[in-house]
């Protein structure tokens, strides 16, 4: 039997070829403008076709083996595709088709992660890097992330988280400090009780003792609690007396009536005075020492009494 390659080459096979292709549409050639396209089905089909042809070189790259030349012509030729796909997915849009870009596919970096494209323009996808191109040299770097910088934080951001919490004040909010507070709580209130019942009754003993005149009969171990509460006692007493005899000593000076030992003059008296100095000063401003001298002998001839409180 002949071998298929034999089969292929026989005139027979080759009239059949022919008469096939002849048969066939001639291949149409896809629009360079989008906007030159009326149909939506036309649309649908020039877009799948865009994307198998960006299926095919995207596998394309992926072999790293290719070189940096061929790699970074393949992801530029990836690129061109997928901005002609945008023009065909808007013209679907007009032809009244549905909106593929909402769910177009994110970029991410060497490990899986979503990032931005770079895209200054503000319009298309932007240029993206596929396969192998992202390890390209510059490129990786593009997907590196810096380090992030630890700043210093600032007295206002310190104290902008701290509240109560941070004091403790909330600790016992949850219920569980009570739960295991209530056993001892409980315990440290009845022993407090029965020390204040015991020196209570201690107290009241030495006290009917004391007033009694009898001689106190306590424990040794109970006599020096009975001897500080004994001095509590005293100083509170004297403390009451000392502030009410200073109590009494206040309104005691309050009664008393403010007694004048030496006579005062009236209110008379105090302008007679004030006359009888002035006078004396104008006479000597205005008179001489002879003058005067002479006033005073013929006052003293004539028995002139001067008038008391005038020098």
């Amino acid at each position: 039997m002949a071998r298929n390659e034999e089969k292929a080459q026989s005139m027979l096979n080759r009239w059949v070829d022919m008469k096939s292709e002849e048969k066939r549409k001639p291949k149409e050639r896809r629009p360079y403008l989008a906007s030159e396209c009326r149909d939506l089905a036309d649309a649908h089909k020039w877009r799948s076709e865009i994307l198998r042809e960006i299926g095919i070189k995207v596998s394309e790259i992926q072999n790293e083996g290719l070189g940096e030349h061929r790699l970074r012509d393949l992801n530029d030729e990836i690129n061109k595709l997928l901005r002609e796909r945008v023009h065909w997915e808007r013209r679907i849009v007009d032809l009244g088709g549905p909106n593929y870009t909402k769910h177009a596919a994110k970029m991410t970096d060497l490990d899986g992660n979503i990032i931005d494209v770079p895209n200054p323009s503000g319009r298309g996808p932007g240029y993206r890097y596929f396969g192998a191109a992202k390890k390209l040299p510059g490129v990786r770097e593009l997907f590196e992330k810096p380090p992030e910088v630890k700043r210093r934080r600032t007295r206002y951001e310190i104290y902008k988280r701290i509240d109560a919490s941070y004091y403790g004040y909330r600790d016992d909010e949850d219920g569980i400090l009570e739960k295991l507070e209530a056993t001892s709580q409980e315990e440290m209130r009845h022993q407090l009780i029965q020390e204040f019942e015991r020196i209570k009754a201690i107290q009241s003993e030495a006290m009917r003792m004391v007033k009694s005149g009898e001689v106190a009969s306590v424990e040794p171990t109970d006599a020096s609690v009975a001897v500080s509460l004994l001095m509590e006692e005293v100083e509170d007493v004297v403390e009451e007396e000392r502030k009410e005899r200073e109590r009494e000593e206040l309104e005691k000076n309050k009664q008393q009536e403010f007694v004048v030992h030496v006579p005062l003059p009236d209110d008379k008296e105090i302008e007679r005075m004030v006359v009888e100095n002035k006078k004396k000063e104008l006479l000597s401003k205005y008179m001489s020492e002879e003058l005067m001298q002479e006033e005073k002998e013929a006052k003293e001839m004539l028995n002139v009494k001067r008038p008391t409180g005038v020098e």
